[in-house]
């Protein structure tokens, strides 16, 4: 994997792709700028935002002990994202979903103090309640294929202050479990056990749906066709179909490490594929994908969003994966077609 990273020419589309990415999980613009200017190669990626995340979490202990409680949090915050971004190239080095993790649950029990981390064989979450209120909708944030709980912050911010309860996992694969497990296909039997085990804690959620993102987006549409409790969903940039060898080399890589080798991955990814389950979603669902997001062997959204019975499709103008880059074109209409759809149904 690290030769991949070190090929001639891999450097700038790897700093290309993960800027608007990197941004919208927290990491500020100017500094993600000033930390890809001094990478020489690609493969210095992960050391390169393993320094900076280091630097913010001294940055934050020190606020902590001088009792500046906001700057410790928005330095934690700091250091989970660059943690995070660290991790998203085809690298061995798997500490740094441990040190996200970890950077941003310090933050969240300064801002949001009744967080809570759920435990389970097959995931790890973080479950945001709205204060007073147990019966609130709730909402399950759920990653793709390199991404983790950690990077989709501001998505359960947006969600929460609209009244929603909010659960963000890590599962098989991803994040804090990325270490020691792997990709699976049936992804909706970890939303079952994490919904359950919400309702383990009291939480009594009058109404549940999903926003699911990139190879979550599968994850996040066969859960609304599996899991009957789940009542709206929103789907951004993810896939419809795989296909194995007309992936680029890059996202094979990624793949192959998440799933535990390439025979592996390439099996995962013939699972890939809407098409066998999307007439079975009755709930309303949001499609979202970025118009200039053009991924070899990535088939996008709109086979889903045609096939799903309920579904309404965005295509977002000059949108990226992830639609990172025009942010402030989906995510309030997002938030709100959950609002609105699971507070008053």
């Amino acid at each position: 994997m690290t030769s991949l990273l070190e090929q001639p020419g891999m450097l700038q589309p790897v700093i290309a792709m993960g800027r608007s990415r990197a941004i919208a999980a927290g990491v500020d613009p100017c500094e993600y700028d000033t930390i890809t200017a001094g990478l020489k190669r690609a493969s210095d990626w992960t050391a390169a935002f393993r320094a900076a995340g280091a630097a913010h979490l001294t940055a934050a202990r020190q606020a902590g002990q001088e009792d500046h409680r906001a700057t410790a949090a928005d330095a934690y915050l700091a250091a989970a994202a660059c943690c995070h971004i660290a991790t998203t190239v085809p690298t061995s080095d798997r500490e740094g979903h441990m040190e996200a993790a970890g950077a941003m649950a310090r933050a969240l029990t300064i801002l949001q103090p009744g967080v809570r981390q759920l435990s389970h064989a097959t995931f790890r979450g973080t479950l945001t309640p709205q204060p007073g209120d147990p019966s609130a909708p709730l909402v399950l944030i759920v990653p793709g294929l390199d991404s983790s709980r950690a990077e989709f912050h501001t998505n359960a911010v947006a969600l929460h202050r609209r009244g929603l309860a909010t659960l963000a996992i890590d599962g098989p694969g991803q994040g804090e479990l990325a270490p020691a497990t792997t990709v699976r296909p049936d992804y909706h039997a970890v939303v079952t056990q994490a919904l359950d085990a919400v309702l383990a804690t009291g939480l009594q959620p009058r109404a549940t749906g999903l926003m699911a993102l990139s190879l979550g987006g599968y994850y996040g549409a066969l859960s609304l066709a599996r899991e009957p409790r789940l009542s709206a969903g929103v789907i951004v940039s993810g896939p419809s179909t795989l296909t194995w060898n007309q992936l680029p080399e890059l996202l094979q890589a990624i793949l192959a490490i998440r799933a535990g080798n390439p025979g592996a991955a390439a099996a995962f990814a013939a699972h890939v594929d809407v098409c066998r389950f999307a007439a079975q979603i009755t709930q309303p669902l949001l499609v979202i994908d970025g118009e200039k997001d053009v991924i070899p062997g990535y088939t996008n959204g709109h086979d889903l969003a045609r096939l799903a019975r309920r579904a309404e499709y965005l295509l977002v103008p000059a949108g990226d994966h992830l639609v990172g880059n025009r942010r402030w074109q989906w995510l309030p209409r997002a938030a709100d077609f959950l609002r609105d759809r699971l507070a008053f149904s």
